[in-house]
């Protein structure tokens, strides 16, 4: 019998430098750097036992990811680096932008890679699992929307380009033993200055 609740907490990666020939130099910018700091002292401030960090391997993600732990001191052994949370294109969004549009075999590789980290990380706890957990996933706006679409609110996937998410906003995600799923936050930012804040 399932009697642990699984808490998932989401963190889109802070402001990066969108100039660079690959994703190496897509690196954290200063505000990138003081929003990153500053998710960590709020997830810090919520007094949770965190029991791991799951981290896309993209720079912009990594950086966040140290910087968050600065404040949560996660041991090695808790952190787990994965290419599944990397970004991606989920799914062909409804309505579509016409100033984006990836090729469909885009659409292909990067939702089959995002729907398995779907599959991988989000779910009811194991039988196994005797108390509450609380984990912290550091990645990317648009596979927290689709995973918000998917898990939380099991909306079409197509809906997920028609919301938001600041960089370094946390989304908070309660998976309970029945099965039954909640979001407490999303794509909070109340914590930060209003000059902290920013999308692109």
């Amino acid at each position: 019998k399932i009697t642990a609740t699984r808490n998932l907490f989401l963190i889109r990666h802070g402001q990066y430098k969108l100039a660079g020939q690959n994703d190496q130099e897509h690196v954290l910018t200063p505000l990138g750097i003081e929003q990153a700091k500053t998710a960590g002292r709020r997830l810090s401030t919520l007094s949770f036992k965190f029991s791991k960090m799951v981290v896309s391997t993209m720079t912009r993600a990594q950086q966040t990811a140290a910087l968050i732990n600065g404040e949560l001191k996660l041991g090695k052994g808790e952190i787990e680096n994965t290419d599944l949370l990397r970004e991606g294109s989920p799914f062909p969004p409804e309505p579509s932008l016409h100033h984006w549009k990836p090729a469909a075999r885009q659409f292909l590789e990067d939702g089959a890679r995002i729907e398995k980290a779907f599959e991988t990380f989000f779910h009811r706890a194991k039988p196994t699992q005797l108390k509450d957990s609380f984990e912290v996933y550091v990645c990317h706006a648009n596979v927290i929307r689709y995973l918000v679409c998917r898990l939380a609110l099991q909306l079409p996937a197509e809906a997920w380009l028609r919301m938001s998410l600041h960089h370094a906003s946390i989304t908070w995600i309660v998976i309970r033993p029945s099965g039954r799923v909640s979001i407490r936050f999303l794509g909070d930012t109340g914590f930060m200055a209003p000059n902290q804040l920013t999308l692109s």
